[in-house]
């Protein structure tokens, strides 16, 4: 690979680097190409894009990216697969049923939402991770719920004013 070349791959791995929130790193080595297309498949249905990468030139990248990737580029050692996701926890999710049928992909760290996790040993707590969409949903409807309450009060004790008296003065109480 030329030194041009590589100065362009640094670029675009720049790119992918900035334009994405949550970046996983993994480790697929010793998959054949069977389990490794497989492997692909999953991600592609999960809207995860998977790439393999030099470990040098991705280390370059991040070191010229404007994020701060903390201890990540210390796990770029060995094959190195760099999984690009809209959702947080979908390539923790990829990964931990992948390995029900296989030892591999590892989890090497991930770069989610600004947040730096180095290790497999975090790949349970990363499938617990919530969307930003599943956290909006849970704030909207801890928000409704009191509106619900007032709302079954005042049906429950009648349409009379002193019904709605009366319930609003026992929920007081």
């Amino acid at each position: 690979m030329t030194r041009e070349e590589k100065s362009q791959v640094i670029q675009d791995l720049t790119a992918q680097l900035a334009d994405n929130a949550n970046i996983y790193l993994a480790d697929i080595s010793g998959l054949n190409a069977g389990t490794t297309s497989d492997l692909r498949r999953a991600c592609f249905k999960a809207d995860i894009k998977l790439a393999v990468v030099k470990n040098t030139l991705l280390e370059k990248a991040m070191e010229a990216s404007d994020r701060e990737f903390g201890e990540l580029p210390s796990v770029l050692k060995g094959n190195t697969s760099v999984m690009y996701s809209e959702t947080g926890n979908a390539p923790a999710k990829v990964i931990k049923a992948f390995r029900k049928k296989s030892e591999k992909p590892l989890l090497k760290g991930a770069f989610i939402e600004e947040a730096v996790y180095i290790g497999d040993d975090q790949l349970d707590m990363l499938v617990e991770i919530k969307s930003k969409e599943e956290l909006i949903g849970e704030i909207v409807g801890l928000l409704q719920s009191p509106a619900k309450n007032v709302i079954s009060a005042l049906k429950s004790g009648g349409s009379t004013i002193a019904g709605i008296i009366k319930t609003l003065s026992e929920k007081e109480g």
